[in-house]
């Protein structure tokens, strides 16, 4: 089965355009927290997340793991401890040793002003949300559909989510070694939460291929989904 993992802050909704291209049978989860409810006692931190779509996974004989932003980290962790058949993430940097935050997750891990970014985002209401994302080169409906998707709920467990890595993901889930399963880093040209050099170097010590999307930023699932799709079919190939 084909499982997607989206990111921050997102729901399954992201990958609906390249799930149409692949054509094929897949399930796009969306992370507790994520779809306005959490369920008691989960508290939203990256390891109570990898436990949680670990468990969603073991509903399958065999899983070819796709992950962006956040989901990509998350996938990277599942590679590194589980049985996968394949697996596909972006952001690849995230992984990196010398990872340095970008300016917005330093402001979630900050206690105080992370609250106030996230009460912010959400009193000013899907369309000013929207009018921001759109910076990142979304569409009008791409932007709206995201926008519509943030709830208080889901600033809490990003709050919760970035707040649970010590310093960076390597000190937490390195050393990185070859995953048992096939891998594939994708990094977008244009992604501004990325960084190349970086990325190649992650993708060299876990054995995994790297792949540069052309003409995407850091929302590839939304902004090219038949390149990522012709990329993801032709990865998936490659493994018969």
């Amino acid at each position: 089965m084909i499982v997607f993992l989206h990111g921050v802050p997102q729901t399954a909704a992201i990958w609906r355009k390249v799930r149409a291209e692949i054509g094929a049978d897949s399930v796009a989860l969306t992370l507790p927290g994520f779809d306005g409810s959490r369920p008691d006692g989960f508290t939203s931190t990256k390891d109570e997340y990898v436990d949680w779509v670990a468990g969603q996974l073991d509903r399958y004989d065999t899983v070819d793991l796709v992950g962006h932003d956040w989901g990509a980290g998350l996938v990277y962790r599942l590679a590194m401890t589980r049985p996968l058949r394949s697996w596909v993430a972006d952001v690849g940097s995230f992984l990196h040793p010398g990872y340095v935050w970008h300016s917005l997750a330093r402001t979630w891990r900050t206690p105080g002003d992370g609250e106030t970014a996230i009460a912010g985002m959400v009193a000013t209401g899907p369309q000013a949300f929207a009018d921001s994302a759109a910076q990142w080169g979304l569409s009008k409906e791409d932007a709206r559909e995201m926008a519509n998707s943030f709830t208080e709920t889901m600033g809490a467990s990003i709050l919760s989510l970035y707040r649970s890595v010590t310093s960076t993901a390597h000190a937490d889930w390195g050393p990185l070694t070859p995953t048992d399963a096939p891998g594939l880093v994708l990094h977008p040209v244009d992604d501004e939460f990325s960084d190349e050099t970086k990325a190649r170097e992650v993708a060299a010590a876990l054995g995994a291929r790297f792949q540069l999307i052309e003409g995407a930023g850091h929302f590839w699932p939304y902004q090219a989904p038949e390149q990522a799709a012709e990329i993801l079919l032709k990865f998936w190939a490659s493994l018969r």
